[in-house]
Order: C-alpha cells, then structure tokens, then sequence
C-alpha cells in the first residue's frame, strides 16, 4: 500500500468512495472534493493499491479545537504551522474494509501534523465510531454543536506529542 497526497486525476475514485459510504445529506459534493483537492493538498492523503485508490483522508486545518460546519462546504488554505487538522473525510471503498487502511491512513495524518508542528487532529463521528477513533489515540470530547447532514456528532480528538 502507497499513502500519498491526492491528486485530481484521483477525484472520481474519491466521490465514489465517498458516496458508498457516507448518507446523501453528509457526502461531499463532487466540487468540493475538487477544491479540497486543490486547495489543501497537504492534508488529503489517498491509500494506493495496485494503482487502485482505496480509501482517503482529508481535512483542512483551522485554529480552533473542533471543527464547524462551514468546513464541509469551505476551506482556506493551510498555515504552515500550528493550529489542528479538522479531518472532514475519512472513508475506505467497500472491498477494502477491515484490513487496516483507514488505521493506516490516520497514522499517516499523525505524522503528518507531527511534522507541520500542529496542536493535533480533530474530527466529528457518530456514536457507533467513537471505540474506533478511540483505538486509535483519539479522545472523546463529548457531544459536537454539529449538525451536518442532520446527523448528531461526537467531538474526537488526538493531541500531538510535540504540541505546546
């Protein structure tokens, strides 16, 4: 498996991706995966096998702890440092589940923030991902103020190491 930035020629697999397993009401738009693609590419990295994508992440980074609803539909480039990276997309293709990519995809966003000297990562996710983002390093921060897609969301969070 490769873990590498996105590129748009990637923009198809990544709304494929996107729409099996995300709700109409939460999935991104096929113009706004192009504008993150393009607008921060630092911070959207895609599992390669084969020459086949199978599953992405991605997020802009902003200044705050938890991220806000604008950030499904807007992003502003990234800063060099500092700040989290507010994951808006994790998602693995369907054939693809259950052999670590989306676990290998978020170690790769760790690395990522701990180079770019981020505070760390933060992400919404619903009640039934709160013991996997936990598996990961994340902690639980309780009820989001979200309500994208007009779902509920739990705040997560993982603090750099290097933050301070």
């Amino acid at each position: 498996m490769i873990i590498r930035n996105a590129r748009l020629e990637d923009l198809q697999d990544i709304i494929t991706i996107e729409r099996e397993n995300f709700f109409a009401e939460e999935a991104a738009s096929l113009e706004d995966m192009r504008a993150r693609i393009l607008t921060i590419p630092d911070t959207f990295l895609v599992a390669e096998i084969d020459g086949k994508i199978c599953g992405y992440v991605e997020g802009p980074v902003i200044s705050k702890r938890y991220l806000t609803d604008d950030l499904f539909c807007h992003v502003n480039q990234n800063p060099a440092t500092g700040g989290f990276i507010a994951i808006t997309s994790l998602s693995v293709a369907p054939d693809f589940k259950g052999q670590g990519i989306g676990m290998a995809l978020l170690a790769t966003m760790k690395d990522l923030a701990i180079a770019q000297k981020r505070m760390g990562i933060s992400l919404t996710c619903h009640e039934n991902l709160i013991p996997y983002y936990e598996r990961n390093g994340f902690n639980d921060e309780g009820e989001s103020e979200s309500a994208h897609g007009g779902s509920s969301w739990f705040n997560m969070v993982w603090e750099s190491p290097v933050a301070g």
